[in-house]
């Protein structure tokens, strides 16, 4: 006996999903995203003619956040090797350094500091001393000491008792260093 063997065909063609272009469909997107880029174009373009016609309008008021000439300059301390920069001077004016040498802002810093360096350096407000010299300090600071009264005797047994520390070899004893 021969097995029986049924032979199935199957139609590959009709297994698969049938594949249509929807046409009308990629018209109909490619159509409202042409407007839609056209609307916004011109939505864009008379926005820009406002705005235009706004800074005509407010053209003549000074802007509240424009910065001075003084604040464009490169903050402090400045190198000068530029013409236009110029120095604050000590009377409170300001030396202007165009058409000098790169080197005179820094010549006549050097006369100030020098200056400020024999005399001390003077509170604008008060006009009194604020900074000295080392040497002129000691030296006035001297005169100072020998011009005040005679110390008393309170005074020296302070001093005597704040320069007696607890040595270290006492260990809590009631011995203690005269220190100077």
């Amino acid at each position: 006996m021969e097995p029986k063997h049924e032979r199935t065909f199957v139609d590959y063609d009709r297994t698969y999903e049938t594949n249509l272009i929807g046409l009308r469909g990629i018209i109909y997107f490619g159509i409202g995203l042409f407007l839609l880029i056209v609307i916004t174009f011109g939505l864009m373009f008379f926005l820009q003619n406002v705005m235009e016609d706004q800074a005509k309008e407010s053209k003549d008021e000074t802007n509240p956040m424009m910065m001075t000439d003084r604040e464009r300059l490169p903050p402090e301390p400045r190198l000068q090797a530029a013409p236009g920069f110029g120095v604050e001077s000590e009377q409170g004016g300001r030396i202007n350094m165009e058409l000098r040498a790169p080197q005179s802002e820094y010549w006549e810093l050097e006369r100030q500091w020098e200056r400020q360096w024999a005399d001390g350096q003077r509170d604008p407000k008060t006009g009194t001393v604020i900074t000295l010299p080392i040497d002129e300090a000691k030296r006035k600071l001297l005169q100072e000491e020998s011009a005040q009264a005679p110390v008393s005797e309170q005074s020296q047994n302070s001093l005597e008792e704040s320069r007696r520390l607890p040595s270290y070899s006492s260990v809590g004893r009631t011995a203690s260093d005269v220190r100077r």
